[in-house]
């Protein structure tokens, strides 16, 4: 894995307006991108709590996007604000007409950085307005090649705060602890921003998603829903991603005589029995269905087939072509 590095940045010390979550933020969000789930080291992370001035933030995402990194991720928590002319990553040194640094000043850094994906994410009010920068006339934002933005809100909403941080930071950090982790354990931004979007149905605050990449690298990685062995073998009990492997009494495991309750031949077989439960490990997940039947086990014992959802037949793909 090649250099991944985030600035993340929290500020609460505002003068007149002082926030309470968002250096609570940035630590938890600089702790997840630090590692991946089993300890193993991810982002070098770069921590800045309470920026003082517009000069050092801007200062400071100039250095995040320089160089040539595999990824550079911006985290921002903390007051935005709009007016006529554009949006704001509010600073402590705000003053009429001079509010910070500018959506438009750090898109255009973004898009001109030579990091090969360069992710911002921010966390506050009126972020949105990201999305919808207009250089050439156009109703959507030029994002360059590789760059992806995910804001707290649309351009004309506010980001609310509970139990000491933000709404889109809670859940961010639930999708980063695996709450939008895929079948082999990767979160994409992609992920979390289906898993936040998911979440903050029933809130009037809206998270924003732009992105103009080819691929989703992964953010972070956290452990598998399904053992890596037995989602390589899919293939093998699958000779096409449409066909059915057929069933019978012989796969359940209780289907023995020793076991006190009617039993049907065949009985259980040790290696059949290996075979469903790592079936029933694939169906636990979305990849695989009984066929006609409700659950896998009366799929056995009534001698019917399971066979690979929509999903599962995703996988299937993936690890044909050997990228599993």
């Amino acid at each position: 894995m090649g250099e991944r590095k985030a600035l993340v940045v929290g500020i609460n010390d505002y003068p007149t307006c002082p926030l309470r979550g968002c250096c609570n933020d940035s630590e938890a969000i600089k702790d997840l991108l630090s590692n991946h789930g089993n300890g193993d080291p991810n982002f070098s992370v770069w921590k800045k709590d309470n920026v003082a001035t517009k000069g050092e933030l801007r200062g400071l995402i100039e250095k995040c996007f320089e160089g040539d990194a595999d990824v550079a991720l911006f985290y921002y928590s903390g007051h935005g604000h709009i007016d006529a002319v554009g949006g704001y990553l509010v600073t402590p040194d705000f003053s009429e007409n001079d509010y910070g640094v500018s959506l438009q000043e750090i898109l255009t850094i973004a898009n001109k950085s030579k990091c090969k994906e360069r992710i911002i994410i921010l966390d506050s009010c009126y972020s949105g307005f990201m999305g919808s920068i207009n250089t050439d006339g156009q109703n959507t934002a030029n994002i360059n090649e590789g760059v992806t933005i995910m804001t707290a809100s649309r351009n004309s909403q506010t980001s609310m705060e509970v139990n000491g941080h933000g709404v889109f930071t809670s859940l961010l950090i639930e999708a980063l602890n695996g709450g939008a982790a895929d079948v082999t354990g990767h979160i994409s931004i992609a992920g979390v921003y289906a898993f936040i979007d998911k979440a903050l149905g029933p809130w009037e605050q809206r998270p924003v998603f732009k992105t103009n990449v080819t691929r989703f690298t992964s953010l972070r990685e956290v452990q598998p829903q399904v053992d890596m062995t037995v989602l390589r073998k899919i293939v093998n009990y699958f000779k096409s991603e449409d066909y059915q492997y057929d069933l019978n009494p012989s796969y359940e495991p209780t289907n023995r005589s020793e076991v006190v309750h009617n039993v049907i031949e065949p009985y259980a077989k040790d290696e059949n029995t290996a075979v469903f439960s790592d079936l029933q490990k694939l169906e636990g997940v979305g990849l695989v269905v009984p066929v006609g039947e409700e659950h896998m086990y009366y799929a056995a014992m009534n001698s019917k087939a399971c066979e690979l959802t929509a999903v599962g037949k995703q996988y299937w793909r993936l690890v044909k072509e050997g990228r599993i």
